[in-house]
């Protein structure tokens, strides 16, 4: 059994870890070949002593190595928040993926069950009829033929059982709370990633300019974590291996400021009707919400130059019934062959 113990103590006496000394540690850690013990006090020692880019790199190195793979265009998007934020909304990078799609891009989406909300992109979904028990193969097909596919993270993350235990003993946040989100199955080289605070916004920029990313947003919002309806949202943009920050709000988009009341969220049930009734056409602080994380992506995937020619395209598939034929698509093409 290799020995963590030295890694450990080095951490511990604060000193950072290299890419490839923390990709060997978390090979350890998520091959099983760690104690309880071990993996919580590598986990905690690292989170007080606060986690380097290097060792988000390396740890990432290792869970991608690990993952099972699905195959995407390698022009396909990912639309993804960390979840934590706490603040139990309504699932909007869920409804952004279908309304981009909408607009005719490939979508890959990854994502969870709740992690602070009663209701996470995973249980809206399945509420909707969407089948998340898919291969690899199928869930190709979902993005080919229907325009997004959903990627359940714990079927594509199968060696995070090793360490899921511990987790959920610590209760507290690690640096497993932000790796899921920048280990995207399908290797997508552009995103729109929400983080929970904002003080991972370049953090976790950098880190995926270092790990080859195209162009991507990492943004949080008044407490939330995706751009916000509610006030300022900071972004940090990568693009052409540069990184800059800066901050933009509902104007940008043509929208009014809007109270956190509108966008707040329910069960599974509850969530699935609303995104149901925004995909309808229904106007709504949701609604104005996912048009400005849709405008987002649309400008990371360059099919909008700015902020408000992308909340007019995403509009418009919403209001032209476009992005709600892409979720009757994924319903009909996850259900194949069931009976």
């Amino acid at each position: 059994m290799a020995d963590l113990k030295p890694i450990i103590a080095r951490v511990a006496d604060g000193a950072t870890l290299t890419r490839e000394q923390t990709s060997e540690a978390f090979s350890i850690l998520m091959s099983g070949e760690a104690t309880p013990s071990q993996i919580g006090g590598l986990l905690m020692a690292m989170r007080v002593r606060g986690e380097t880019e290097a060792e988000f790199a390396g740890a990432i190195d290792t869970m991608r190595s690990k993952m099972l793979a699905v195959d995407a265009p390698h022009d396909a998007i990912d639309i993804v928040g960390t979840g934590g934020d706490a603040k139990g909304s309504l699932n909007v990078s869920t409804a952004s993926a279908f309304v981009v799609a909408g607009c005719g891009v490939k979508v890959a989406k990854h994502g969870n069950r709740a992690l602070s909300s009663r209701s996470g992109a995973a249980d809206t979904l399945m509420a909707l009829g969407v089948n998340l028990e898919l291969s690899p193969g199928q869930i190709s097909d979902c993005i080919e033929e229907a325009g997004v596919g959903f990627m359940f993270a714990p079927a594509h993350h199968p060696a995070m059982r090793h360490v899921g235990p511990t987790r959920v003993e610590l209760g507290t946040r690690t640096i497993f709370n932000l790796l899921g989100p920048m280990c995207n199955p399908a290797s997508v080289k552009r995103q729109l990633l929400g983080v929970f605070s904002p003080k991972w916004l370049l953090t976790c920029a950098k880190v995926l300019a270092e790990l080859g990313s195209q162009k991507v947003w990492v943004v949080h919002g008044g407490g939330y974590d995706e751009i916000t309806i509610t006030g300022a949202t900071h972004v940090a943009a990568l693009e052409n291996g540069s990184v800059r920050t800066f901050d933009i709000s509902p104007a940008d988009c043509g929208l009014p400021v809007q109270d956190e009341a509108g966008i707040a969220g329910g069960d599974a049930g509850y969530n699935a009707g609303k995104l149901l009734d925004l995909l309808g056409g229904k106007k709504s602080a949701y609604r104005d919400m996912v048009l400005m994380n849709a405008a987002a992506s649309l400008i990371v995937a360059d099919r909008a130059e700015n902020l408000a020619e992308g909340a007019e395209l995403a509009a418009a598939a919403i209001d032209n019934g476009a992005a709600h034929a892409v979720l009757d698509r994924l319903v009909a093409v996850s259900n194949q062959g069931i009976q």
